[in-house]
């Protein structure tokens, strides 16, 4: 389901960076307005952070939540060479923001586009995440959710 955006339309920007919590099944399940910024950019970044659970973070426990990341991944990296989108990616670190502040860091993207993973798949890492996102960048900032599998 999509949400609005956050931010301004930024139907120029060529470097976009991509955090997604969650991959599409498909290309179609992404809203017009997140599809246009793909189709529009020039570079695209992927940044799959690895979102464990708050017991396997507190237990440091996190080796299947990078495979998970990992295979994330794989499945946007593969969806975007399908739609003939030039991108690459990286797993992100465990914490959401840290993984946001490295990317704009060393990629220095125009646009950011969130996929956050549905409602009621939603992690602890994701509350505030969107208006600190907002507060620490100045960039414009675009948010869709994923819709849960089976639904």
């Amino acid at each position: 389901m999509s949400e609005p955006s956050e931010g301004p339309a930024a139907a120029d920007a060529t470097r976009l960076l991509v955090v997604t919590g969650d991959a599409a099944s498909d290309l179609g399940e992404i809203p017009f307005g997140a599809r246009s910024l793909i189709d529009g950019a020039s570079e695209i970044l992927v940044v799959a952070p690895t979102l464990p659970s708050r017991i396997a973070w507190l237990a440091s426990d996190t080796d299947r939540t990078r495979e998970v990341a990992d295979e994330r991944l794989s499945a946007v990296l593969e969806q975007l060479d399908d739609a003939d989108a030039s991108a690459k990616g990286t797993v992100g670190t465990d914490d959401p923001l840290l993984a946001f502040e490295d990317a704009v860091s060393d990629f220095r993207p125009q646009h950011i586009l969130i996929a956050l993973r549905g409602r009621d798949q939603a992690g602890w890492q994701e509350r505030g995440l969107i208006e600190k996102v907002l507060e620490r960048f100045e960039l414009p900032v675009t948010v869709f959710r994923i819709r849960n599998r089976g639904q």
